[in-house]
């Protein structure tokens, strides 16, 4: 299975249209939040829709940089993976959205103890000893995928705890743009490819329980 991960959109459709090819290639594009830059429905339709015209199958969360709109949104759309779970083709997908607090009072923040309750209800829809794939906007702690310019790390130890306690096969995150890469947990690989709109994207190939990561550029 081919995934493709993207994130940190931020209204930008003319950089999804960039990636037309690796979209289609894909079996599966996971979103991993901030669709719009503070947009509401309008432009969350119209993201996704720029998404929609290159893939067959989308699976998103939303971002702290979305207003509850967008969740609405994309569960209409019935591509919401936050707090809940998909299964594709022997795949077990959960999802995260939001963030925890910023200094910048974005639209959907929480607290640890809220990001592990999210977990915890998608981890409950997905069936014991199914292999899983995690799409979390707010990436785990202390790993090169939450390190701010400052060289602080400002991700979510609850998101670490599950990911360390279930060993998910790949996590696509974002949310902090300059931390850009790879990393692993245990047996899960983590990438952040960062904003869309500088160029990169997540590529994953899941075959036999074997996982190939790579961060590509366009």
């Amino acid at each position: 299975m081919i995934l493709i991960g993207i994130t940190d959109i931020h209204g930008n459709a003319d950089a999804v249209d960039a990636i037309a090819a690796p979209l289609k290639d894909a079996d599966v594009v996971c979103v991993a939040g901030d669709i719009t830059h503070y947009g509401r429905t309008a432009e969350t339709e119209r993201v996704v829709e720029a998404i929609s015209r290159h893939a067959g199958s989308i699976l998103a969360v939303f971002g702290n940089c979305d207003y509850p709109e967008v969740e609405a949104y994309l569960v209409k759309r019935q591509i919401n993976l936050h707090a809940t779970a998909r299964t594709v083709d022997g795949l077990g997908f959960l999802g995260l959205g939001g963030s925890l607090a910023t200094p910048f009072n974005t639209p959907l923040e929480y607290t640890e103890p809220e990001l592990a309750r999210f977990l915890e209800q998608a981890k409950s829809d997905i069936s014991d000893g199914l292999p899983m794939v995690m799409v979390s906007h707010q990436p785990p702690f202390n790993t090169a995928c939450d390190r701010l310019g400052s060289g602080d790390h400002v991700g979510s130890r609850e998101v670490y705890r599950f990911i360390e306690q279930y060993q998910p096969l790949v996590c696509f995150t974002g949310h902090i743009h300059e931390a850009f890469g790879t990393d692993r947990i245990g047996e899960t690989w983590v990438v952040n490819p960062g904003q869309l709109g500088h160029g990169r994207y997540a590529y994953a190939e899941i075959e036999d329980g074997r996982v190939q990561v790579e961060i590509r550029t366009f």
